[in-house]
């Protein structure tokens, strides 16, 4: 089943690259969603400018990660038609890597204005595995209470917050910890990060 990954305008497009790169690399197929800000993040932060029309992305994303053509697929915001929108539609969970607190107030709030948010609330009421990788901090109370409730519908509240007990030596190995995290949630083998004890 395809595992639906969502980029938001969070700092933090590295997360979400390395995901991708594992996923794609483990043989999942993926439905990709990346609202504006994110492309402006992705631009800003990974000099890797995307154009607005996801099929262009989609074709420029296959070369990036050289994964077979059909593994990936890319949806607009505004694609209502796209199978994530639908409950009908088999996912093996989503994944938004970073997630702005906006992004995660509207999907507390059940606002489903775009398709990352509707996607995420299909997750929700499916009772499919929703990870949410917070970007932000400090955190008001209102972030907090939008967790809260998330988490008490059935999220996974995955702030962005690597430990360091694994002594990494590079900013790639400080990705690899949240990564390896979210890939355990979704139940998709990673070799980025031992089992503890091991």
């Amino acid at each position: 089943m395809p595992v639906a990954v969502a980029i938001t305008g969070a700092s933090g497009g590295k997360y979400a690259l390395r995901l991708l790169a594992q996923l794609l690399h483990a043989g999942e197929q993926v439905y990709l969603m990346i609202s504006q800000a994110g492309l402006m993040v992705l631009a800003m932060e990974e000099g890797l400018k995307l154009s607005n029309r996801p099929k262009e992305i989609q074709k420029r994303l296959i070369d990036y990660f050289q994964c077979e053509p059909n593994q990936l697929q890319v949806f607009g915001e505004q694609d209502w038609l796209a199978p994530p929108a639908s409950g009908s539609a088999k996912l093996k969970g989503m994944v938004i890597i970073p997630c702005t607190t906006g992004t995660l107030g509207a999907i507390a709030a059940g606002v489903s204005n775009c398709l990352i948010n509707r996607s995420a609330d299909v997750c929700l009421k499916e009772k499919k595995p929703l990870i949410i990788v917070v970007r932000e901090t400090p955190f008001s109370s209102i972030h907090l209470e939008n967790m809260l409730r998330l988490s008490q519908a059935g999220a996974t509240i995955m702030p962005a917050n690597p430990g360091f007990y694994h002594h990494p030596e590079t900013i790639m190995d400080i990705i690899d910890f949240m990564v390896a995290r979210v890939l355990d949630h979704l139940g998709v083998p990673q070799q980025l990060l031992e089992e503890w004890g091991k």
